[in-house]
């Protein structure tokens, strides 16, 4: 059909639209849009634009054959209170069939202060858990093979200590850094956007970043060096285009920074990483994977010149939307899951951790996480989703919309350039501020009933309070401590000392990578707050202020 009698046929259905629409008025608050076809997908060029699986711009898939050769790494997000409980829950998910572990740290932890600091008071092993030393990376990965589980950790500002700690115990055990796969998220743009659990200043924790670049290109070749986060990003109430835009702009910032550093781009670009958060609606976040991967795969090639394929390559670990779980009727969270985890399949993900059902009430009970992980297996083995590669492709609708997140995530990006990168708009207060106006238009559709939420603002019921919940024992702290406190005694101070004082003078030059200074640290059992407390002493903390 041509586009002339396309158009003519067009008109005919509208004329009957409206018709219809005078009797039967559609819902409030839909899309402008209610129909897509050909002409909404005209001038896109299939070979430039969509291409194919595995091939530049990657809008179909980075890899050939994707779920056909192996699915999507299963990976589970755990850790609570200490390493002792985290590695038992670790151990079940691995016996349960998740293929990947990604270690979720307390708050103390995050922010690099020990579990005897005050400031650590009544938050030790709530959120994830407890690391306090080695000792503790030991006993969290006690008998499980790191030679053989590839490991995602959510950590930023103190990244490089974790990271050194993680490849201690692997010498430990017997496996040389050089086989280590995973992922360590540090990404401290979007904690000064978008999360908060940042330590120091822009400018050292950039070279903290830069410096793990370069040392696991050499040493750890295998390990993702950096997870540049959409996930909070969007949790703290962005849209989906503003996930990708912000966060790419994040990705540019981290490639001029190591680019200035005097790596080269493909050195380092094919082990940066994404996150994406996997929201409730289906067709937009398909679009999204989608557009996302086409935008990075231009500005790696098109911006930064790099040559090798795979730095052009957007993978991504995913996580489902943890801001769209509701504590009213938790067990309605199991659908809202598994419709996410729909779409970050069908949207090409290469890794994935889907929540529980129970988590806006409490840290996941064992029964919730094995739904959680029994939903990926189901979408795996039984659904046929991962059997065709991209198989929403070709869609009028979710061509149109891939080509408008694409569009309007340029728009975003542009816009950071001008103001002088994603650093300077962070600090100018641009990023927060659209975040914050997209998150109360949210909120306020919500309230106005504009947008249903199942159980909250419509479809309520009367609920007694859920039992079985998981509750961290408020002795955790206690035991924590007395396990620091006999750790101190028993390992060699002076030792320690030595350590942190070749450390702190490594600090105050900034041409030394100090990689290797944390990491001869660590093995002394130095702590975690001991070493972020010399690059405190030395570099400053971070105070927020934002001009809105």
């Amino acid at each position: 059909m041509s586009n002339e009698n396309l158009k003519a046929k067009l008109a005919e259905y509208d004329a009957k639209v409206e018709k219809a629409t005078a009797k039967f008025p559609e819902r409030a608050n839909l899309p402008e849009q209610r129909l897509y076809t050909p002409l909404d997908v005209e001038g896109t060029d299939y070979t430039s634009e969509i291409g194919f699986p595995g091939s530049y711009p990657f809008t179909r898939g980075v890899q050939p054959t994707m779920y056909r050769g192996r699915f999507w790494t299963m990976r589970m997000y755990a850790g609570f209170s200490t390493a002792e409980e985290s590695n038992k829950r670790y151990r079940y998910l691995i016996e349960s069939g998740a293929t990947g572990l990604s270690c979720a740290f307390d708050l103390p932890t995050q922010i690099g202060y020990d579990s005897d600091d005050e400031i650590s008071t009544g938050e030790v092993g709530k959120v994830g858990v407890a690391i306090d030393s080695l000792a503790d990376m030991e006993i969290l990965f006690d008998q499980i093979d790191l030679g053989k589980v590839s490991t995602s950790m959510t950590i930023n500002a103190p990244a490089s200590v974790l990271l050194a700690m993680y490849i201690a115990v692997a010498e430990k055990q017997g496996v040389s850094a050089d086989k280590l796969k995973g992922t360590i998220q540090n990404d401290i743009l979007k904690e000064y956007a978008a999360r908060g659990t940042y330590i120091f200043p822009p400018k050292p924790s950039m070279r903290l970043i830069t410096n793990i670049f370069e040392y696991c290109s050499k040493n750890v070749p295998n390990w993702n060096t950096i997870s540049i986060s959409g996930y909070h990003i969007r949790e703290a109430g962005s849209t989906a285009s503003q996930e990708i835009a912000f966060t790419i702009a994040d990705g540019i910032a981290y490639a001029e920074a190591a680019i200035k550093a005097g790596l080269d781009v493909d050195a380092f670009a094919g082990r940066l990483s994404f996150f994406w958060n996997a929201h409730n609606n289906v067709l937009e976040e398909v679009a999204k994977f989608r557009a996302s991967r086409r935008v990075w795969a231009k500005v790696m090639k098109e911006r930064f010149g790099a040559k090798n394929p795979k730095s052009w390559m957007l993978r991504v670990h995913t996580q489902t939307a943890g801001s769209m779980l509701t504590a009213q009727q938790p067990n309605n969270n199991i659908v809202r899951v598994a419709l996410q985890t729909a779409a970050a399949v069908m949207g090409g993900t290469q890794s994935l951790h889907t929540n529980s059902r129970d988590e806006a009430l409490a840290l996941p009970t064992e029964d919730s996480v094995m739904v959680a992980l029994r939903t990926q297996q189901i979408v795996a083995y039984e659904s046929g989703l991962a059997d065709v590669i991209d198989p929403l492709a070709g869609s009028y609708y979710v061509e149109a919309l891939t080509n408008k997140i694409e569009k309007e995530a340029w728009e975003y990006i542009n816009k950071i350039d001008e103001i002088g990168g994603a650093v300077e708009a962070i600090e100018k207060g641009y990023i927060q501020k659209e975040i914050q106006d997209s998150a109360y238009k949210w909120q306020m559709d919500v309230e106005s009933g504009a947008k249903v939420i199942v159980g909250v603002n419509k479809f309520q019921v009367e609920e007694k309070p859920v039992e079985g919940l998981l509750r961290v024992d408020a002795s955790v702290g206690e035991k924590q401590k007395a396990k620091l406190t006999k750790m101190k005694a028993e390992r060699d101070n002076a030792a320690v000392q030595a350590a942190l004082a070749d450390l702190e003078k490594a600090c105050q030059d900034e041409h030394e990578n100090l990689m290797p200074y944390i990491l001869a640290a660590v093995k002394t059992y130095a702590t975690l707050g001991e070493i972020c407390g010399v690059m405190r002493k030395v570099f400053g903390e971070y105070e927020a202020h934002v001009n809105l």
